[in-house]
């Protein structure tokens, strides 16, 4: 698989969103850990999670520790695995999604999170999205606490904007390497954002990466899944899905897009990961980049 990188550790261009193995509607464990499995067997290096990945109010990591069970299973080297996780929201059980980003929740999270992975320093953590109730440099702050007592090894953020993120480049310097916000084929009002990122140098992990082309599990659909664009007519001439249309012209976007697209099947990461081979010519990312999903 075609590979780039996060503050020059070597990851995957594609990685899993573990997310859909552990919220509502989440297959059985023995699919879910069979779902990691395929992943790595797909070259895949990256793995999303958060600790308010799950279903009910009592399962808090959830999804942590089935990465870690999954890991732990898998019977090839997964040293060079990059997980990825975040904290500052949480999950009543009613479905909905809450956001606390105070310094003292954000450090106890990580500290949990990291118990929950089984490692002595999470290699990514990402602020998951900022709280109104708490000043930007707070909880960025609390960032910049964690990886110089050395609980993370690198940070990032997750929902922000251009002001934002240049507040917390000047936090955290070089400790801050990804942005996380969505864009997909249907949503694209992150741009400025992703420019942004690849002047810094940061790596953009876009999520609902397939917004407009399958549905997202997050904060709600991203719009109905359509039919008949381009990259449905595209992919029909190269032979494959449209995700993996998807997925490449986010690649062609920026050398900085990494994206992690949710799977809840083995089959779905497979196709996914394919995508980081696939060759787009200049005439069909130009019609691309002027389609939006109706």
């Amino acid at each position: 698989m075609e590979h780039r990188t996060i503050a020059g550790t070597t990851v995957s261009a594609i990685g899993l969103g573990a997310m859909p193995l552990s919220i509502e509607d989440r297959p059985d464990e023995t699919r879910a850990i069979a779902t990691v499995h395929a992943a790595l067997d797909a070259g895949v290096t990256l793995i999303d999670t958060a600790d308010s990945y799950h279903w009910h109010a009592d399962e808090v990591g959830h999804n942590e520790l089935l990465v870690a069970r999954a890991l732990a299973r898998y019977g090839g080297d997964t040293s060079g695995v990059l997980i990825a996780t975040k904290g500052g929201r949480g999950r009543p059980g009613d479905g909905s999604w809450t956001v606390t980003a105070t310094p003292e929740r954000l450090k106890r999270a990580a500290e949990a999170s990291a118990r929950r992975l089984g490692v002595d320093a999470i290699g990514l953590y990402q602020l998951h999205k900022p709280d109104p109730a708490v000043p930007w440099a707070e909880s960025v702050g609390a960032l910049r606490d964690l990886l110089d007592v050395g609980t993370i090894r690198a940070a990032g953020i997750s929902n922000v904007t251009i002001s934002q993120i240049r507040q917390a480049h000047q936090i955290l310097g070089d400790g801050l390497v990804s942005v996380q916000n969505q864009y997909s084929p249907a949503v694209r009002d992150s741009e400025p954002e992703l420019q942004l990122s690849t002047e810094l140098g940061l790596a953009f992990l876009p999520w609902s990466p397939l917004g407009g082309i399958s549905r997202s599990s997050l904060d709600g659909p991203s719009g109905p899944t359509s039919i008949g664009t381009a990259f449905h007519r595209i992919a029909a001439e190269h032979g494959v899905s449209p995700q993996q249309i998807a997925l490449a012209w986010l690649l062609s976007r920026s050398p900085a897009v990494i994206p992690v697209p949710g799977a809840s099947r083995p089959a779905s990461i497979t196709d996914s990961a394919q995508a980081a081979e696939l060759t787009l010519s200049p005439g069909e990312l130009t019609q691309l980049n002027h389609a939006l999903p109706g």
